[in-house]
């Protein structure tokens, strides 16, 4: 498993590879909650352990928060993430990294888990309350996990990997 503080890093610098430009906060948050959202829809496990908060304007993780800086994610002993955590962040900023951040925000309004985290919270409250990974997981079942490299889903590998055999 991953940390997230490595996960950041990764996300923010090959964000800045593929667009050539620097991700702000609020779409960094939003591409850490999809990532770890697609990483359960594929392995079934959390990309990484540290908690998302129901901040009003989608899931925001407070260790990452701490390390922002527009010259990138400033925290002691960053790591490399795995080659197959690698590809799903890649992933994820293929399929995503295009899209405005106050879109993302209003896609991310519409998740159990976030929606969940803020009942009992005015729409105007900035929200503290850890979204669940059980909630995350119910988030990622209604994912079907595509890949943008090969241009595929993955349910459809195996239809592919069938006519090879």
């Amino acid at each position: 498993m991953e940390r997230v503080i490595d996960v950041a890093n990764y996300l923010f610098d090959e964000y800045k590879k593929l667009s050539g430009e620097i991700i702000d906060e609020m779409k960094l948050h939003k591409l850490l909650y999809l990532s770890q959202r697609e990483n359960i829809a594929i392995t079934g496990e959390p990309l990484f352990i540290e908690n998302f908060e129901g901040w009003k304007y989608g899931p925001v993780c407070t260790t990452v928060r701490l390390h922002y800086t527009n010259d990138g994610i400033f925290a002691n002993n960053l790591c490399d993430i795995s080659q197959e955590s690698a590809y799903i962040v890649k992933s994820v900023i293929l399929q995503y990294g295009a899209i405005e951040s106050w879109k993302l925000s209003e896609m991310s309004h519409k998740e159990l888990s976030w929606r969940n985290s803020r009942k009992g919270l005015s729409s105007d409250a900035y929200g503290n309350v850890p979204l669940s990974l059980d909630d995350i997981r119910e988030d990622a079942k209604k994912v079907r996990p595509y890949d943008p490299i090969w241009d595929m889903y993955y349910d459809e590998f195996e239809d592919v990997e069938d006519m090879q055999a």
